[in-house]
């Protein structure tokens, strides 16, 4: 026989035959739309650090909507951003069942129903003066036990606002447990509970405050995770899932593969990760500049997040990857 004996190029030779060996496919099903969804707008507007990516007004969310579930996107994940007066120390407007993310809740549920999953972002952060994701103590940290109970009733808030999943991403300790709870004594016990439970403090997150309009004075280190920490997350993720978590997620994802991976290989519920603003808007940037292929980096981050273990994936360009991904097979 000629050298050499094993030729693993045979299986790349055609398109056709790359299609058929391919080890990891994302579907459209499986990924996410973040939406923005801003209180008195009349026009959706431009985020200047997300292109492609706007703060919705009811209207256009309900297009959006539309939009998506004809692409086959899996989820919808919604924000809401109050107006300035919306917001004060408590973040009383994300439970409020006239605020602006309720308001949304019910305008998806109404527009789309249950064709695609609606998912509300389980946060007080948009609604705070202060823009951190807990009510604060008087030394200014954020108080973790009286969050928590703020968080059980934005939960019951959100469930009878119609959203099918809630997604708690404040990184306070217990939360999923009182989530879990609040729901429950609520009749909600439908209600699905996707836990942000590897959230981390790191840099990539800039263009969403932007998109929320985020008032935050410091940072949050002492309540999400610190870039350098593995184990610390497994261990995070474990106490969610035995609180009842139904989802895990990572977030932010590419930078944290490895933790994807790890988790992945340590629980049986499905795990999710969060391509955030900063991944895609230096792809978009640099695309713009004409350094990349934007549509074949979009596509090869979003295969790197599934190759990882990530089942779902919340990404701002859910709907045109979907559209492409139909169109590949």
């Amino acid at each position: 026989m000629s050298f050499p004996d094993v030729r693993p190029r045979r299986l790349r030779r055609t398109a056709a035959m790359r299609r058929l060996v391919e080890e990891t496919r994302v579907a459209p099903a499986e990924l996410v739309l973040p939406l923005f969804l801003k209180e008195g707008l009349t026009e959706p507007r431009a985020i200047s650090s997300l292109p492609g990516v706007v703060q919705h007004s009811r209207e256009s969310l309900r297009k959006a909507a539309h939009e998506a579930v004809s692409a086959g996107v899996g989820g919808l994940m919604l924000f809401g951003v109050p107006d300035s007066a919306g917001k004060d120390e408590t973040g009383s407007g994300g439970i409020d069942p006239d605020g602006i993310l309720n308001v949304g809740l019910r305008d998806l549920i109404a527009e789309v129903g249950d064709s695609t999953v609606i998912m509300g972002d389980l946060c007080l952060d948009e609604f705070t003066s202060h823009g951190h994701c807990g009510v604060l103590a008087a030394d200014g940290t954020v108080d973790n036990d009286a969050t928590l109970e703020l968080y059980g009733q934005m939960a019951v808030a959100q469930a009878e606002a119609g959203a099918h999943v809630v997604g708690p991403s404040g990184m306070m300790d217990g939360q999923i447990g009182v989530i879990r709870k609040a729901l429950d004594n609520a009749g909600h016990q439908d209600v699905t509970v996707l836990a942000y439970a590897a959230k981390y403090a790191g840099a990539f997150y800039g263009p969403f405050r932007e998109a929320v309009e985020s008032t935050l004075q410091g940072d949050r280190r002492t309540y999400q995770q610190s870039p350098g920490n593995v184990r610390e997350a497994l261990r995070e993720v474990e106490l969610d899932v035995a609180e009842g978590a139904d989802i895990v997620m990572v977030k932010p994802a590419l930078p944290y593969l490895d933790v994807i991976a790890a988790v992945r290989d340590r629980v049986d519920v499905p795990v999710a990760a969060y391509q955030v603003s900063g991944e895609y808007a230096m792809v978009e940037a640099a695309a713009a500049n004409g350094w990349l292929d934007r549509q074949g980096v979009m596509l090869e981050t979003l295969t790197s997040i599934k190759r990882a273990g990530a089942q779902i994936i919340l990404t701002y360009w859910a709907i045109e990857a979907a559209q492409l991904l139909r169109e590949r097979y």
